[in-house]
């Protein structure tokens, strides 16, 4: 699936209940029931979606109506709910179909579901944001039951829906512990100085001065290297044709290459682990307060930064064992170079866990990477039993939660209620930003009739 988007696995850390993968370009985070994948760079991401839903259905066990050649080629296990989202491109002329425009995006997933909403939230001639949501029990595109399998003109009977063994064990009590949150944070503008930290050769300078932990965390590194067979180690050029990583990067990264050599690899990996302590990353989480969470980072070549972090909910005297639904991640995602510089942040990890509030969060992650301006997304799930809460929550708490950033003001905020949950939009300059090109978002002269 993931050569079909065009990137290929780093490195892995697995939890009982989430595997969190560290690919070539961004990050996959795969649960019992859902799938995260957050790609960047001129990766195919839409492509891949097809060959998920067949996974779900002929490896992972969901329901599903087998492949049928007079209606699709291939069998898919229909979602329960679909979230496509993306910020404008910096450069969407450079960007690979589906992906040249938002309209075509549409398209393609208007070709997979049915009952489908597209959004562009935020100024048509400044910063905005793009989503696609599908309603709950995702219908197919066209319907995975053909007309011709009715009996005797009835419809076909409603199956009861069996979730795969890993979620059979869940119960009311570990629902309520995996709240839906996710709070993205997407900036540019990065400071020049501040973000030297992600280039190979300054990293190198501090990992000298940090000479014990580069060597430890390259000692880790080889380990978990090992867990990874030698058809999943990263073996970009062999994937991608000739031009290789460079090819996928060109939009984004520019000079920067993946080294897919072992030691390269475990280079990569242990440079990343030293920056990601240096930058400050580690403490957004710190293990004093979340004694069992992971960080898998990695420095590219020469510049260029990933980092996935696990987050397993700390035990408490009233939760003697870790949930079975308690571990939650976050992802970092930086671009340093001054003429394209992008960072991105984003997490699931439930404020209620952490003892703070979102703003505090995103005030940690914007003081290491010092954009000029950034856009922050809060998804909240509504509650289920009672109208009245949801109506306050819309009206009030969600849209004040990100309204204050210290060093920064805010220029755009946009309250959405949708089905099923709230959505905050935000965007936010700093105070002594000199300011940049619109971003009109779409190359129109690329769009397909």
């Amino acid at each position: 699936m993931l050569d079909l988007v065009h990137c290929k696995v780093l490195s892995i850390i697995e939890t009982d209940t989430l595997d969190a993968y560290l690919l070539s370009e961004s990050s996959m985070f795969i649960f019992p029931h859902k799938l995260v994948l957050k790609t960047c760079g001129t990766t195919t991401l839409l492509l891949g979606l097809p060959r998920i839903l067949e996974i779900a259905a002929l490896d992972a066990g969901f329901p599903h109506t087998p492949a049928d050649e007079k209606v699709s080629a291939v069998a898919a296990a229909p979602p329960h709910r679909v979230f496509y989202s993306r910020k404008n491109f910096l450069y969407p002329d450079q960007q690979r179909g589906p992906h040249r425009s938002w309209r075509d995006e549409v398209r393609t997933l208007d070709r997979l579901f049915l009952g489908g909403s597209a959004y562009m939230i935020g100024k048509m001639n400044g910063e905005h944001w793009y989503l696609y949501i599908t309603e709950p029990d995702t219908r197919l595109t066209p319907p995975s039951t053909p007309e011709h399998e009715r009996v005797d003109g009835e419809e076909t009977q409603t199956r009861v829906l069996q979730l795969p063994e890993q979620m059979a064990g869940l119960t009311a009590e570990d629902d309520e512990a995996m709240p839906d949150e996710t709070l993205e944070i997407l900036m540019t503008d990065l400071d020049v100085d501040n973000a030297k930290q992600f280039y190979l050769e300054h990293a190198e300078y501090i990992a000298g001065s940090h000479t014990q932990s580069f060597n430890q965390a390259k000692q880790r590194t080889m380990s978990a290297l090992d867990s990874i067979t030698e058809e999943d180690r990263p073996n970009v050029p062999d994937a991608l044709g000739e031009s290789g990583y460079e090819q996928v990067f060109e939009q984004e990264l520019d000079e920067c290459e993946l080294d897919s050599n072992e030691e390269d690899a475990t280079q990569g990996h242990a440079l990343g682990t030293v920056i990601s302590d240096a930058c400050g990353l580690s403490a957004v989480y710190p293990l004093t307060q979340y004694p069992e969470a992971k960080i898998d980072a990695y420095l590219f070549t020469p510049c260029g930064f990933s980092a996935n972090g696990v987050v397993p909910q700390p035990k408490t005297r009233k939760d003697t064992k870790t949930s079975a639904a308690s571990t939650h991640y976050f992802t970092v995602h930086v671009t340093p170079e001054p003429e394209c510089s992008y960072a991105s942040f984003e997490t699931n990890v439930p404020t209620r866990l952490t003892g703070g509030d979102y703003a505090s969060v995103v005030e940690q992650v914007v003081a290491i990477f010092k954009p000029g301006r950034f856009s922050s997304t809060l998804f909240e799930a509504k509650p289920t039993t009672d109208v009245d809460n949801v109506t306050k929550k819309v009206d009030g708490k969600s849209a004040k939660k990100l309204d204050a950033i210290k060093g920064y003001r805010r220029v755009d905020r946009i309250v959405h209620d949708l089905e099923g949950y709230d959505l905050v939009f935000s965007h936010f300059e700093r105070y002594d930003f000199a300011g940049g090109k619109p971003r009109l978002g779409e190359d129109k002269s690329r769009e397909s009739d």
